[in-house]
């Protein structure tokens, strides 16, 4: 950044959306231990003072760029009916790998070596929450005891998948499709019994294979 821009007198909200910029960079670049306050408070070109009165510790500042991710995530996966589940999967799951694939260290910090954290696992959870309410508001469900069941098994899936997803970031043992084509899999396969007249289609070509 030229130094012009970076002594550029900013707004609050402008400086704390530039600082949240630098360590969402810093945080994907390397593994949380190694992001130093002072670093974000160079590259930014501000003064560790001006870096504490917005963010007081890096976990802080690691919570709201984790907490500005999750919300972006919600935004761009969304649930048409007019669309098939699994384009609807696909869309939801491929938003998701691309962030996580392009912030590697960023996501195995929040789901290991924050694994502990309230603050943290509660962003996570509430994006979990919300993804599983999206889907129950466009499945074609027959009743209530079948929204129950099936809000049951969402909640379970979203947590298989996101062990799955930590373990394949930490050892790619399949292609990134493979991985999203077996998520979507185990989902309509768990959802098949409370969903029978509905058109799952198929997994858009490309991918591994048809829907089961």
């Amino acid at each position: 950044m030229p130094v012009q821009e970076r002594r550029r007198r900013l707004s609050p909200a402008e400086r704390r959306t530039q600082l949240l910029a630098v360590g969402a960079r810093l945080f994907a670049a390397r593994p949380y231990e190694e992001v130093l306050m002072e670093e974000v408070a160079e590259q930014a070109g501000v003064s560790r003072a001006l870096l504490y009165r917005h963010f007081p510790s890096k976990h802080d500042l690691f919570a709201e760029v984790y907490r500005q991710a999750a919300d972006e995530l919600l935004a761009k996966s969304r649930f048409d009916p007019a669309d098939t589940l699994v384009e609807q999967l696909v869309e939801g799951m491929d938003a998701h790998l691309d962030y996580f694939v392009a912030n590697r260290h960023a996501v195995l910090a929040a789901n290991r070596v924050l694994a502990g954290d309230q603050v943290i696992q509660t962003i996570i959870a509430e994006e979990l929450d919300a993804l599983r309410g999206r889907l129950l508001g466009v499945l074609p469900l027959a009743d209530e005891t079948a929204r129950r069941a099936v809000s049951q098994i969402l909640r379970s899936w979203l947590v298989f998948v996101r062990v799955l997803v930590i373990d394949w970031l930490t050892e790619e043992s399949c292609t990134r499709d493979e991985l999203r084509d077996a998520c979507i899999g185990a989902v309509l396969g768990a959802l098949r019994p409370f969903l029978p007249g509905a058109p799952f289609g198929g997994i858009p070509s490309g991918t591994t294979g048809e829907a089961p």
